[in-house]
């Protein structure tokens, strides 16, 4: 029996040899077969296929009965998955447990923090860059608390933002009083938008892991403004802006989203 190369790399990933793919294909196409049959119809030496045979059957993949010659039967692949998943899942559980139960107590008593990994990210395009990378790998969850000085981030972000909006993801965005009201406007379509007043700073939290936070206007050179952030690629840190960001976010003035429908007032 022949099967596609899809088919055959799959069965490979799970642990199955060329030689069980061989058997256990054979008796699909046939049926129940003499451990001497099998090995006619599927190629395997006959000095290896009792050994293939009882690898499938201990993997799940097929059955035997008592007769003499002794028959062997396939098992639906369905049946034979669904084995191999809640066997895997329990030896995970097994595994996690021993790893644990030894090793968490050696890390927790060892002192060892983990070192986050954090980098400054100097000038507008620099940042736009990393935010863009931020937002675009954003699957759930994206929060953005936006300062005027960040108005320039925010335009190259909207298709972005409608994508993610489209495809469900939830989208917050802060952004200041005299944020301009065409920006407020666009983001409103994709978001839901809230207004302060006095914000000193801003920055991109996505999925609660990735965070992008903006130090204020930064340097100035030759008349330019250059402003600096903070990006960091880790939960605990993610996890003090994300409840930073809501304490903002719950003393903020909602806007209304907009729809299409004042596009018909005109």
């Amino acid at each position: 029996m022949s099967i596609s190369d899809r088919s055959r790399k799959a069965m490979e990933d799970l642990g199955m040899t060329g030689y069980e793919i061989r058997v256990y294909t054979s008796l699909l196409e046939v049926g129940a077969m003499t451990a001497a049959d099998i090995s006619k119809k599927s190629g395997v030496p006959y000095s290896k296929i009792y050994e293939v045979l009882n690898s499938l059957e201990d993997k799940g993949w097929l059955e035997s009965d008592s007769s003499r010659p002794q028959k062997f039967f396939p098992k639906s692949p369905s049946t034979a998955l669904e084995a191999m998943r809640m066997r895997s899942e329990n030896n995970f559980r097994e595994s996690q447990a021993a790893i644990m139960n030894e090793l968490m107590p050696i890390y927790t008593k060892s002192g060892i923090k983990e070192k986050p990994e954090i980098w400054v990210v100097r000038g507008i395009y620099n940042i736009a860059a990393k935010v863009s990378e931020i937002v675009e790998n954003c699957q759930h969850e994206l929060l953005v608390a936006l300062p005027s000085v960040a108005q320039d981030v925010a335009k190259p972000m909207q298709p972005v933002l409608r994508t993610l909006h489209e495809r469900g993801v939830k989208i917050n965005v802060l952004a200041s009083e005299d944020t301009s009201t065409d920006i407020v406007r666009a983001l409103s379509r994709v978001a839901e938008v809230k207004l302060k007043t006095d914000m000193f700073g801003g920055g991109v939290i996505g999925d609660g892991k990735h965070v992008m936070i903006l130090l204020g206007e930064g340097m100035v050179e030759n008349g330019m403004i250059d402003p600096i952030a903070i990006w960091a690629d880790h939960a605990a840190l993610a996890g003090f802006a994300k409840d930073y960001f809501r304490y903002l976010w719950a003393d903020a003035k909602a806007q209304q989203k907009k729809t299409s429908s004042s596009n018909n007032n005109r």
